[in-house]
This record gives C-alpha cells, structure tokens and sequence, in this order.
C-alpha cells in the first residue's frame, strides 16, 4: 500500500536524559551512533517497531508551520536494519499512521510551500499566501516570470485513491484577468520549471495540482493513508486509516488531556537508548494544545520534569516552546 501523510515529524528528542536503569522495561545504554553500549558489548534491542500514540499536540516544524494533531496511532519505523530510531537524526526513522486525525492553518499551509516546496530562487513560485473561505482553499503567489505576475487559484481539495491531496481550482486569475485552465497559467517557460518540483511532492495532472504530502517536509518520512479531507474553519483537516489495526495502547498518564507516547522497540537520543521503550511526554499545561518544536526540544526538557512510575515506564512533563521560561503549574 502506498500511503502519505503530512509530516508531523515526531518527537521527543532527548527526553530521557534522566532515565534510569532498572529492570527489563527500561534499560540504557550509550552511543547510538556505534551501536555498541559503553562496555563493548552489544545493545539490547526489543524487537518489534516503536509504537506510538499522540492526541492534543501542536508540533512545530519551524516557527511558522504547525502540525496540529488531534489524534494518531501509529508507530517509528528504523530505516537502517539494526539501528533503532535516533531522534538526534530524523532520517533514521519513519512514522508510520495507521490511524488518526491532522490538521493545518491557512497560515501554517502557505509557510509550507514557501519555506519547502517552493523554496529556493528557481521555484516556479514564491509569496505563496493561502486562504480557507467559504469551503474553498485560495492560494495567492508569484509567478517567477520575466515579469512577475501575482496570481490566484481557488478550488477545491480531495483525495485521491492513492492517498495524495487532489486541488482542482474553480477559479484562476492572473493579474486582474480571468484564466479558463490551470495550464494556460503555466506556460512553456513555467512548466518546465515545475517539473522538478515532482521530487518535491507536487505535479499537474490534467487540470489539477496533486499534493504528495509524504514528500511535502524534511525528514522523518511519513507513511500513512489519507482516507478524508475536509475544510473546517480555517483549518485543512486530514484523516488517515486503511493501515495496520492497532491494539489497545494504554499510556502511564491514561487521563492526560495532551500528550506522545511510546512503547515496545528501542530508542535512541543523545548518548542514551532505551530498550523496550515506555515514554510518555504530557504537557505540563493542558489548558490548549501542547506546542512541542523539536528544535527547542533541550529547553522543553530543562524546563519541565520527569517522574519514573512503579512499571519503571518514564513520564516526562514539559512546558510549551514559548513557556520555558515560565513557572509551571
């Protein structure tokens, strides 16, 4: 099955600095780079996938886009055989959904396209600004022209059966005129330029702009199958299914409002691993949704703190990025 997903680029990061080594739930080592704990021997690995299940997060690509996930179950995938996920390296792992629920802002959705699938000085496109009115999402950008031309495309999104995002627009202006097709826009000089935005995670089919969103954000790499899109508010909303069952994941903290957690398999970060992971991050502030940036993940850590329970699974509890500073509650 071919399945994408909009990245949601988990996680944690380097939560467990504070881990304890205790029995056989959680277990350190060191050094994941070499595979090998401090003493020369081996790591201990669980086998299996970690799995993974988030409800409540607002996480952070980079200051200006957010994934907003409302529900997942899923789990991180190793890329390298042997090597568990590292959170120090994101191309190490893919998450997998097999079930849940994604959403992004009109204002997050145009960060997107031009921080990465129109990013760079040869991009068929810049100052992308994209609105949600009516039902209808409205993308306003530059033509990277001889003579720059502003133009807006507003239409409507879809799935198709392979799980990509489908936008047919209803109605395209170039300047102040009226354009019939999506081609006419693009002429020669364009669509070869677009060509190799392919790569990037969009083409033009027929009339349409096909969105891959498993390719639409740096690593980790997504999978999953999109089943549903819908517009609500100001906010596009995804929904995956179609993947794996998953059985009953029941984290340290059930009655959490906001929270990640993993279990099963090994993980890495920093200088530590985690053998048959037990994981959960709950924000410490469960009054809105919990804003995790994975590149401000350490401040997140030394801001909050972490509690070992009696199964010897750790729970940590962090601030949102813009509360470090902040006493807890």
């Amino acid at each position: 099955m071919r399945g994408h997903a909009l990245l949601l680029g988990v996680v944690v990061g380097a939560t467990v600095l504070t881990l304890t080594a205790c029995g056989p739930k959680g277990s350190q080592t060191s050094d994941p780079s070499s595979g090998e704990a401090a003493s020369g021997k081996p790591r201990p690995h669980a086998s299996g996938d970690v799995r993974a299940k988030m409800q409540g997060i607002a996480f952070r690509i980079d200051p200006e886009v957010v994934l907003e996930v409302r529900r997942l179950e899923g789990a991180l995938e190793p890329v390298r055989e042997g090597k568990p996920p590292w959170f120090d390296d994101p191309a190490s792992f893919r998450l997998r959904i097999d079930q849940g629920e994604v959403a992004m802002s009109a204002a997050s959705l145009g960060a997107m396209m031009n921080h990465y699938l129109f990013a760079g000085p040869k991009a068929p496109v810049k100052d992308v600004v994209v609105e949600i009115r009516d039902g209808h999402l409205i993308q306003t950008s530059t033509l990277n022209k001889k003579i720059p031309i502003r133009a807006t495309l507003e239409g409507e999104v879809s799935v198709t059966p392979d799980g990509d995002l489908r936008f047919h627009p209803v109605k395209i202006k170039a300047g102040d005129l009226p354009v019939k097709k999506l081609l006419d826009l693009f002429d020669i000089e364009l669509s070869e330029m677009i060509k190799p935005q392919e790569s990037r995670g969009m083409r033009i089919e027929k009339d349409d702009l096909i969105l891959d969103p498993e390719r639409l954000l740096p690593p980790p790499r997504m999978k999953g199958r999109v089943v549903a899109v819908r517009i609500e508010g100001d906010r596009l909303v995804q929904v995956f299914g179609g993947g794996k069952k998953p059985a009953a994941l029941s984290p340290s903290l059930p009655k959490a409002k906001n929270y990640m957690y993993f279990r099963g398999g090994a993980l890495s970060f920093g200088r530590l691993t985690m053998a048959n992971s037990d994981l959960q991050i709950v924000d410490a502030d469960p009054k809105d949704p919990f804003d995790f940036y994975l590149a401000q993940f350490s401040k997140q850590l030394t801001a909050g703190y972490s509690k070992t329970m009696s199964d010897q699974g750790l729970v940590s509890f962090m601030p949102d990025s813009g509360e470090t500073g902040k006493e807890l509650p």
